[in-house]
């Protein structure tokens, strides 16, 4: 809602500005200069990037307009159903825990929370450790260590659609120029004609440069900065499982170990520890 918001904005302001200083709305209307711009970045666009990044754009793309899923309320499951995992860890052993993480959709630990068994990421990164954990082949260190390039691995994959909407964004500018170009090559080819047709020729060239412009810094680059905090907000979720397991394994009993998970939570997500004590123990009746 936001993102439609800020174009009316970006829209209102310029074009509205345009017109209350007197200028003319259809002298702006060039369908051919959009053309030669909006053409040439896509062409450009599938030209530098492979089908990877081409179809992880086109699905990230859509995720603009939605709001964050990553709220106060996911947050608080996922600690919720960690907390659950490591008491039950603590009270029976590691090896209690085995069939739920082998099968979390058969799982009631994990049907409990609908919100965290929709996101696939976080349920597959949580059993593999977990799953690690019940192996009991490696120790904190390692297994700190494997998270860490995982989680590397997933702040870089998903920061390729942001990187490559950002580049488009950045070429906008100049094929805003080339389609101006154009237009003055149309002018001097037809420097025969009145002045009157020559000023509209130059101002139809004058309008690419605007669109290029405009484009690029009202439209495309906001959402590559949209598109990059989003990345920024699922890897925080890792981070937040990554810290704590790595509690537990170091010893700390549950409360604990889920109150360091909490800390490295964005402020604004952040449940206070009352409210995520009561949220656990709501959780747990059910």
């Amino acid at each position: 809602m936001l993102v439609i918001v800020g174009y009316i904005v970006v829209l209102f302001s310029i074009f509205g500005g345009f017109a209350l200083a007197g200028g003319h709305m259809a002298a702006l209307f060039q369908p051919v200069e959009l053309l030669m711009i909006a053409g040439g970045a896509a062409g450009a666009f599938f030209v530098g990037n492979n089908s990877k990044a081409i179809k992880a754009t086109l699905k990230a793309l859509p995720t603009v307009f939605k709001g964050s899923k990553y709220t106060r309320a996911l947050y608080m499951d996922i600690m919720a159903l960690l907390y659950e995992l490591l008491t039950k860890i603590r009270k029976e052993g590691l090896m209690s825990v085995e069939s739920d993480v082998d099968s979390p959709e058969n799982s009631p630990l994990f049907a409990k929370y609908p919100a965290v068994m929709a996101d696939h990421h976080i349920v597959e990164f949580l059993t593999d450790y977990l799953r690690l954990m019940v192996s009991g082949s490696m120790n904190a260190f390692e297994i700190e260590n494997l998270m860490d390039n995982e989680i590397e691995t997933h702040h870089h994959e998903g920061e390729l659609p942001s990187h490559v909407i950002a580049k488009v964004g950045d070429g906008l500018p100049a094929f805003g120029i080339i389609a101006a170009v154009m237009g003055v090559v149309h002018t001097m080819e037809s420097v025969g004609l009145p002045p009157a047709e020559l000023g509209i020729l130059i101002a139809r060239a004058l309008v690419g440069t605007f669109l290029g412009i405009l484009l690029a810094y009202g439209f495309i680059g906001p959402l590559a900065s949209l598109l990059e905090q989003k990345q920024h907000e699922s890897t925080k979720m890792l981070q937040c499982i990554k810290v704590t397991l790595l509690a537990s394994l170091n010893g700390y009993a549950p409360a604990i170990a889920v109150e360091f998970g909490r800390k490295v939570l964005y402020s604004t997500e952040r449940p206070t520890f009352i409210e995520l004590e009561t949220h656990v123990k709501s959780a747990k009746s059910r």
